[in-house]
């Protein structure tokens, strides 16, 4: 009987740690998105970041200094990650505005080495730089003890908030949350703020999230990489200017492509072609009036081929693998 009422407590006691959002990365019912996923059409190619303290309470060991804002920018896993600090920020901008599609729009990428291990940020959006508007977050991971520098989070517990899933795997974004906000335009996103959440519970230093709950999350992290380590954002709808309401008539194959690609066209008309890749560095320049045009010896990854004529822009996805 003793160990039948254990075993209960024990199952009980587990379902009732577990919270109510997405469960992490290797579970089937996860929302991750893996940084090589096809949704993903542009990452960020601007990165401003003002670090924070290694140990909020102890100033003297200096900042955080792991990565340069370099590091948070272009495709996750592809660079350093820069760490931010207790309570540190970075600034992020984009070639192209980011709009309210259907499901989430974007996705922040932390490099955690594990399921269990998270740093967490607050995730900001502007459409000028200079008024942003917070995402609505919620943690329901109990603060009645602190959680240690190396100790676990459950992803349940976790809603909103950047870092809820390991390396890899970013946490997305949806701007439908937003729709309601005064001084953001959900369909015109220029810069994402990421803000490192002090995880220290009881102090006038603790984070807290939308519905006022004291974030508990690793605290402290002494070290030159301490607090959130971003790793990049990757967008999933971006704006793409046409010119007419009729989009100009174009065929790209193949795609995918293992490195070339042709573009042809109905007509003759004279047309300048761009060719982007995914940090919006443009790679190929040509003009031409013929009806078919090819280009060769692609390296793997995203681009993005825009085609303007006199009176129609076209722009379109290209993947290389």
């Amino acid at each position: 009987m003793k160990n039948t009422l254990f075993l209960f407590l024990l199952a009980s006691s587990t379902f009732f740690c577990q919270g109510s959002y997405a469960p992490n990365a290797d579970s089937s019912a996860t929302t991750a998105m893996y940084k090589d996923s096809s949704a993903f059409v542009l990452w960020a190619d601007g990165c401003i970041v003002t670090r924070g303290y290694q140990n909020i309470l102890d100033p003297s060991l200096g900042y955080a200094t792991v990565g340069s804002a370099q590091s948070g920018v272009g495709m996750a896993g592809d660079n350093d990650v820069v760490s931010l600090g207790d309570g540190g920020s970075a600034i992020l901008t984009f070639t192209h505005a980011i709009i309210n599609g259907t499901g989430p729009d974007f996705a922040v990428f932390e490099n955690s080495f594990d399921n269990n291990f998270l740093e967490l940020a607050f995730v900001e959006v502007s459409s000028n730089g200079v008024d942003y508007v917070r995402f609505p977050s919620h943690s329901q991971t109990p603060f009645a003890t602190q959680i240690g520098g190396f100790d676990d989070l459950d992803a349940t517990n976790i809603h909103n908030l950047a870092g809820k899933y390991r390396a890899r795997f970013g946490t997305p974004f949806d701007l439908e949350d937003l729709v309601d906000s005064a001084n953001v335009d959900v369909n015109n996103i220029t810069h994402i703020k990421i803000i490192d959440v002090i995880g220290i519970v009881n102090a006038n230093e603790t984070s807290y999230d939308s519905q006022g709950n004291q974030i508990n999350d690793p605290f402290p992290t002494p070290y030159p990489s301490s607090g959130f380590d971003l790793d990049g954002v990757g967008v999933i709808h971006m704006f793409v200017s046409i010119l007419e309401s009729e989009a100009l008539a174009v065929n790209l194959y193949p795609n995918p492509t293992n490195s070339d690609f042709a573009l042809s066209f109905p007509s003759n008309n004279e047309k300048e072609i761009k060719v982007y890749n995914a940090l919006g560095k443009m790679v190929e320049y040509l003009q031409t009036a013929n009806k078919s045009v090819s280009f060769t010896s692609f390296s793997k990854g995203f681009y993005f081929i825009n085609i303007r004529t006199n009176t129609k822009e076209r722009t379109l996805k290209l993947i290389v693998n």
